[in-house]
C-alpha cells in the first residue's frame, strides 16, 4: 500500500500561505531542504490542486537548466540541494485535480476532473512509491475528510502572520495523529511529523 505524504511550511501561529498566496515568510533552511532530497527516493508521484500546481509548473521546469537554482521563495538565494529537487519534480508522475484547466502539458502530468476518494483509494493499493502533497489547500481537506493522508509533515516557521489561509478548511470530523518526530532547527523552523491514528 502506498502512502500518501503531505508536505507543508506554516507559521506559528497556523497559516500555510498569506493571504495573497505569498510564501515569501518562509525561514530559509538548507537542513530541511537537504532531508527533503534525502527523502525524495522514496516518493514517486505527486498530488495537486490547480493553484499550487500553477505555481510549480511556472517554476521548476524553467530552472532545471540554470546553474545556480533559485529558492521559489526567495529571489537571490541558491542551494545546490534545490537543483535535485527540480530535477525530482521534473521526473515524477504529478497529478493535478482542476474543473477549469482543459488540459495539462507539464511533462509526466494527468489531470483528474473530479476528486473521487475511490479513485484515491485505487492509486494507494497500485504497487509503486509514496506520493506526496504539497500545499494544495482544497485537496488536503478532501484527503484529510476521507482520512486518506498517511503522514502530515509540517515545517513550523518561526513567524507570526497575524492572518493568511489555513491549510484545512471544511473537515467535518476531527481526525487523530500520532507524533513520529519532532526535531528542531538552528534556523529556529521545526519539523513536526505526524501521522495517522488508525
Amino acid at each position: 500500500m502506498r502512502h500518501i505524504v503531505a508536505f507543508n511550511r506554516i507559521t506559528a501561529d497556523g497559516y500555510f500561505a498569506a493571504a495573497d498566496g505569498g510564501l515569501d515568510w518562509a525561514v530559509p533552511d538548507d537542513e530541511i531542504d537537504q532531508s527533503g532530497v534525502d527523502a525524495m527516493p522514496g516518493a514517486g508521484t505527486i498530488l495537486f490542486g490547480r493553484k499550487t500546481y500553477e505555481a510549480f509548473e511556472s517554476f521548476w521546469p524553467t530552472v532545471l537548466d540554470s546553474p545556480k537554482t533559485p529558492d521559489p521563495h526567495h529571489p537571490g538565494r541558491h542551494s545546490p540541494t534545490l537543483k535535485a529537487m527540480a530535477v525530482w519534480i521534473d521526473q515524477a508522475k504529478k497529478i493535478v485535480f482542476s474543473r477549469s484547466r482543459k488540459e495539462v502539458t507539464w511533462k509526466n502530468s494527468e489531470l483528474y476532473r473530479e476528486f473521487d476518494a475511490g479513485q484515491i483509494e485505487t492509486l494507494k493499493k497500485q504497487p509503486g512509491k509514496n506520493m506526496m502533497l504539497f500545499g494544495s489547500g482544497s485537496i488536503a481537506s478532501l484527503l484529510t475528510e476521507h482520512e486518506l493522508i498517511d503522514e502530515y509533515v509540517f515545517i513550523v516557521n518561526p513567524v507570526l502572520l497575524g492572518s493568511g489561509r489555513t491549510l484545512l478548511n471544511g473537515v467535518s470530523k476531527r481526525t487523530g495523529l500520532v507524533l513520529a518526530e519532532a526535531k528542531p532547527h538552528p534556523s529556529g523552523n521545526l519539523t513536526l511529523r505526524y501521522k495517522l491514528r488508525r
